[in-house]
C-alpha cells in the first residue's frame, strides 16, 4: 500500500514522479502530492482524490520546475484522508521534506517530545513525526540526522527525504517496507515497486532493512544504519515494461484474467523435465522430503486460499499433515512447531506484512522457509531459506487472478513430487496426473472463451444484496476464492461456507431469490452437495453451479449451471474458479465499481 517514486538528474522531476505514480496506482491510495527542489526552495503541491487531481493542480508538472524530486500515493492510516494528511510532510520552515510507507509504532510519545520541545504539527500522520524529528537532529549533516532518527523510531517505514540545502541529493530509507533504487545514464531513481521505474532502467538495487542511500545524479552511496559505507550488486529486471500496460483490455483485472493460460504455462513447464517434478529450488533430497513430520502453509488473503486447498492435496496425495493459518493468527499464537515441520508461506508481492513477520518469526526459532512468491527480489523472496518462483509476471489489478493461478500450480507440484518421494503416488498415477497437468492451460484458455455467457448471466445480479457460495472439500477452498473476488471488487456481501455446515445457521439467511453457488467437482461429494442445492432451493433460493462435464444429474438441483473440463479431482481449483473471477468482474464492471482498483483495498499490503 502507498507508493514512492523520487527522481534526480539531468531531466525534469515533476513529469517523471508523477508517471511512476500512475503506475503504483494499483497499490491502492486515497491522496497524493510532490515534493520538488525549484533551485531556491523546496516546492510542495499535495491533494486528496485521484493522481488526476495532482496532475491537474501541477498541469502534468510542470507548474514545478526542478530536476530533483520526491512524490507520494497516500493510503490513510494515521489521519483521515485530507490536504493536511497528504505526504510529503516537511519541518515548520520546509526545508525538510519526508514521504513515507508504513507505520511508525511510537509515533506518540515521538511527537509528544517534539511538542515538548516547541514544535507543532499540522497533519495526524505519524508521519509527520519524522520530519520534525529529522529536523530537530539534523546540524548540517543528512546521513547523520537520518541515522539517529532510525536508532529512536520503532515499526516499519520507506522514506525518501529531501533537504533543501542539499539540492543535489536525494536520501532514502528502508525497514520492513519495500523500497528500490535504480540509475540510468541521466539520473537515479527511488520507488517502492519495479514498475514504476522500469520504464528508465532495468537495473535496480533492493534495499535491505536498515539501509539509508544518499542519491545523486549520477551515483549513489549506500550506507548501514551506523554510517558505514557499504556496496551492494545491482538487480536486472527481465520482465518487460509493456508487461504492465492493459494491452488493449479495459482493466488490468480482465488481461490478466487472460493471461491465466501462461502463467500456468511458466510456472509448471520448466519444472517438468523428463516427465518427472524437478524443484532444484526447493533444496531437499528425498531422505529430507520423507522425513517431514507436518506443514505448516501460512498466507493471507487469495494465498490463504491456495493453501487450504494445498492442504486436501499434500494430504490426500503424500499423505503429511497440513496445518494452515492466516499469517496475522500465526504469528502472534505461539504455534507449536517441532524439528521435522516444514514451514510454506505463500505471497504474491512477497512483502505482505503479516506472512513476512511470520516468516522471521519461525527463522528465529530455528525452522527453515520454504517461499512461494512472485516478485523476484522481494523481501520474502531475499529472506526465506528456499523461494518458488511463481512466474506470472506483473499482477497489477488489486485482486489477483493469475498470481493466485500460478501459487496453485506450485502447490500441486509440490503435492506429487512429496507423494512420488515418499511412496504415496505411484508411477501410473503420477503419470496421469502430470498429463492432466499439461492440459490445464488449454482448459483454462476453452473457459475464458465462454466469457460472454457469464457475463449475461452477472447482469442479473447487479444488484444483489447477498450471496453464498457453498462446497464440499475442495470445492470449499474454491468457494472461498469465489466469494472474496465478488465481495473485494463489487462491494456486494458475499460469504462462503462449507456446505456441510449450512443447516448449522447459514441457511437461516436464504430468502426468496438469495443468490447461492454451488461448486460441486468432487465426484465423492457430489450428492451430497446436491442435497445442499435442494435445501437451499427449496427456501427460494436461486442456485448457480459450477460442476465437471457429463454431470447433468445437477440440473435438476440447479437454474443455472457452468460446466468445467474433467481433470484429476486435486486439480479443479484451477478450472472452477474461471468462472467464478468472470463472473465477480462482470458484477462489478456492471456495477460501474473501479475493478482494478477497490476503495479501501490495496495491492501489497506491508502494514497490519
Amino acid at each position: 500500500m502507498c507508493g514512492i517514486v523520487g527522481y534526480i538528474g539531468r531531466h525534469q522531476a515533476a513529469p517523471i514522479i508523477l508517471e511512476g505514480l500512475e503506475r503504483l496506482e494499483y497499490r491502492g491510495y486515497d491522496s497524493a502530492g510532490m515534493a520538488v527542489f525549484n533551485g531556491e526552495k523546496i516546492q510542495i503541491t499535495k491533494s486528496i482524490g485521484r493522481l488526476k487531481v495532482l496532475e491537474e493542480l501541477t498541469h502534468g508538472g510542470s507548474t514545478m520546475q526542478g530536476v530533483v524530486g520526491i512524490g507520494h500515493t497516500r493510503w490513510a492510516t494515521h489521519g483521515v484522508p485530507s490536504n493536511e494528511n497528504a505526504h510529503p510532510h516537511f519541518n515548520a520552515e520546509e526545508t525538510i521534506t519526508v514521504v513515507h510507507n508504513g507505520i511508525i509504532e511510537n509515533y506518540l510519545p515521538l511527537k509528544e517530545k517534539m511538542i515538548s520541545k516547541g514544535y507543532t504539527f499540522v497533519s495526524d500522520t505519524d508521519t509527520e513525526v519524522l520530519a520534525h524529528l529529522i529536523d530537530y537532529y539534523y546540524k548540517g549533516n543528512p546521513l547523520e540526522a537520518i541515522t539517529k532518527v532510525m536508532h529512536r523510531v520503532q515499526g516499519s517505514y520507506a522514506l525518501g527525504i529531501l533537504f533543501a540545502d542539499h539540492p543535489d541529493e536525494i536520501f532514502a530509507v528502508r525497514k520492513d517496507s519495500p523500497l528500490i533504487v535504480g540509475q540510468n545514464e541521466d539520473g537515479c531513481f527511488i520507488a517502492s515497486d519495479v514498475p514504476a521505474i522500469l520504464k528508465y532502467t532495468r537495473k535496480v538495487y533492493f534495499i535491505e532493512n536498515q539501509e539509508v542511500v544518499r542519491l545523486r545524479a549520477d551515483h549513489m552511496h549506500f550506507y548501514t544504519v551506523d554510517e558505514e559505507e557499504i556496496t551492494k550488486e545491482a538487480v536486472t529486471i527481465d520482465w518487460d515494461a509493456d508487461a504492465a500496460e492493459k494491452g488493449g483490455y479495459e482493466h488490468f483485472m480482465l488481461k490478466e484474467m487472460y493471461e491465466q493460460p501462461k502463467t500456468v504455462t511458466d510456472t509448471l513447464m520448466p519444472r517438468i523435465k523428463d516427465n518427472d517434478i524437478v524443484i532444484e529450488e526447493l533444496g531437499m533430497t528425498d531422505e529430507e522430503i520423507q522425513a517431514i513430520r507436518k506443514i505448516h502453509i501460512v498466507a493471507c488473503g487469495s494465498a490463504y486460499h491456495t493453501g487450504v486447498t494445498a492442504k486436501y492435496i499434500i494430504e490426500g496425495i503424500a499423505r503429511i499433515p497440513v496445518e494452515v493459518d492466516v499469517a496475522s493468527e500465526f504469528r502472534y499464537r505461539n504455534p507449536i512447531l517441532e524439528q521435522g515441520d516444514m514451514i510454506v508461506v505463500i505471497s504474491q508481492s512477497g512483502e505482505t506484512a503479516d506472512t513476512l513477520a511470520a516468516l522471521r518469526g519461525t527463522q528465529k526459532m530455528g525452522h527453515k522457509v520454504l517461499g512461494i512468491v512472485n516478485v523476484v527480489g522481494s523481501s520474502i523472496a531475499r529472506e526465506a531459506d528456499n523461494v518458488m518462483y511463481t512466474w506470472a509476471g506483473p499482477e497489477i489489478a488489486v485482486a489477483t487472478t493469475k498470481a493466485y493461478s500460478a501459487q496453485l500450480i506450485a502447490l500441486y507440484l509440490l503435492a506429487m513430487k512429496f507423494g512420488k518421494a515418499r511412496g504415496t503416488l505411484q508411477a501410473p498415477a503420477f503419470c496421469n496426473m502430470l498429463e492432466d497437468l499439461k492440459r490445464l492451460p488449454a482448459q483454462i484458455e476453452m473457459l475464458l472463451s465462454n466469457k460472454n455467457r457469464i457475463q449475461r448471466f452477472a447482469n442479473r445480479y447487479i444488484g444483489a444484496k447477498d450471496v453464498f457460495f457453498i462446497g464440499r472439500g475442495i470445492d470449499y477452498a474454491i468457494s472461498l476464492e469465489g466469494s472474496l473476488k465478488l465481495k473485494e471488487i463489487s462491494y456486494i456481501h458475499s460469504e462462503a461456507y462449507a456446505a456441510g455446515e449450512l443447516k448449522h445457521g447459514t441457511i437461516s439467511l436464504i430468502e426468496q431469490g438469495t443468490l447461492v453457488a454451488a461448486v460441486a467437482t468432487q465426484d465423492a461429494l457430489f450428492q451430497k452437495t446436491l442435497s445442499n442445492m435442494v435445501e437451499v432451493k427449496a427456501r427460494g433460493a436461486f442456485v448457480l453451479a459450477v460442476t465437471n462435464e457429463g454431470n447433468t444429474e445437477i440440473e435438476k438441483a440447479a437454474d443455472y449451471v457452468i460446466y468445467i473440463p474433467r481433470t484429476n479431482p486435486y486439480f479443479t481449483n484451477s478450472l472452477a474458479i474461471i468462472p467464478l473471477q468472470l463472473f465477480g468482474y462482470y458484477v462489478a464492471v456492471g456495477k460501474g465499481c473501479d475493478v482494478d482498483k477497490p476503495r479501501n483495498l490495496a495491492k501489497s499490503v506491508t502494514v497490519e
